[in-house]
């Protein structure tokens, strides 16, 4: 599948996962609990890890994408990580035909709760098309994991409402990251290979009039990634790429109404093999809806089609 190089980087990582796991959650003793960030994100790993020899083919049965040349993807393609109420971990491999295959648990709320993980992200960061690390945010702390290690990035992240890795914003290959913080103001953070982060940089305000964020690649057919932001009265806008880490996004353009139908919006990527960014919405009971992504600015999506329900037994969603 789309994770960690196609299933191949884990095979490092799965030698000393265990054990950094036990480190970082040895005080876990109920779900109750909160696992220590980095042990939480390197268990996450192991789980994956364990859950593709013993499952192929049947929970993992699409073919998966074969890695391109480095340097050469717009957008990537991600699996969908999603976190239910009592806090167990689940994954939603993609079928490569814009839908999901069966969820499977990875990681049960009883053993290690997720409840309190403020948000994960998958990162492309060689632009090959495919995951090769995550980051972790969680209790106002920020987490990498890479094929060969988890680290601890920073703290202070508790500052920000919503973050978002959605891509390249500044250049280089790495995946960035954008906050808004509780005032509306939208920072950016150019990444490093190994998950680091430059110096925020401050683009604009009033951007709380947005309350969901989503992007994942590039939405628009120019190669630069973009992202969706709806506001309060249910509008959806569109911000193109600029390229430029100082000024990351266009002047926002109107794509549609009515999206507060939808209680969350997230993009896990290229669900169709197509190259360009899809979406994916939840309607208030539970229904999953896939949005394709056209390349066209004017009007960057298809009609909906619904591909799942049940989907409100979770609180968090993501990639």
């Amino acid at each position: 599948m789309t994770y960690f190089k196609s299933r191949r980087v884990l095979n490092t990582i799965a030698a000393t996962a265990l054990s950094l796991a036990i480190a970082g959650t040895a005080a876990v003793g109920s779900a109750s609990a909160s696992p220590d960030p980095s042990g939480a994100a390197t268990k996450r790993a192991e789980a994956v890890q364990k859950r593709i020899h013993k499952d192929a083919p049947s929970a993992f049965a699409a073919e998966p994408r074969a890695a391109a040349a480095p340097g050469t993807v717009s957008t990537p393609a991600f699996d969908l990580t999603a976190v239910d109420k009592r806090g167990s971990l689940y994954l939603y491999p993609q079928n490569l035909s814009g839908g999901l295959q069966a969820g499977i648990k990875l990681i049960d709320a009883a053993d290690i709760s997720y409840a309190e993980l403020n948000q994960s992200q998958a990162v492309d960061n060689d632009k090959d098309g495919l995951q090769d690390g995550f980051y972790f945010w969680w209790n106002g702390q920020l987490s990498f994991t890479t094929d060969t290690d988890t680290v601890i990035v920073g703290g202070g992240w508790g500052i920000y409402d919503k973050v978002l890795s959605p891509g390249d914003l500044g250049g280089a290959a790495q995946s960035d990251i954008i906050g808004i913080d509780k005032a509306g103001v939208l920072w950016t953070y150019l990444a490093y290979a190994d998950g680091r982060v430059t110096p925020r940089t401050k683009i604009g305000s009033g951007w709380d009039a947005y309350t969901q964020i989503a992007g994942q690649g590039d939405l628009t057919g120019d190669g630069r990634a973009d992202i969706v932001a709806r506001d309060k009265a249910g509008v959806l806008w569109l911000y193109k790429g600029t390229g430029d880490y100082k000024a990351p996004f266009a002047a926002r353009t109107k794509i549609g109404a009515g999206w507060n139908m939808y209680d969350k919006l997230v993009s896990i990527g290229d669900m169709n093999n197509d190259g360009t960014a899809d979406l994916l919405a939840r309607a208030a009971n539970g229904d999953l809806y896939y949005y394709r992504g056209t390349g066209n600015a004017a009007a960057p999506y298809a009609p909906a089609v619904k591909i799942g329900f049940g989907y409100d037994m979770f609180r968090l969603m993501a990639s």
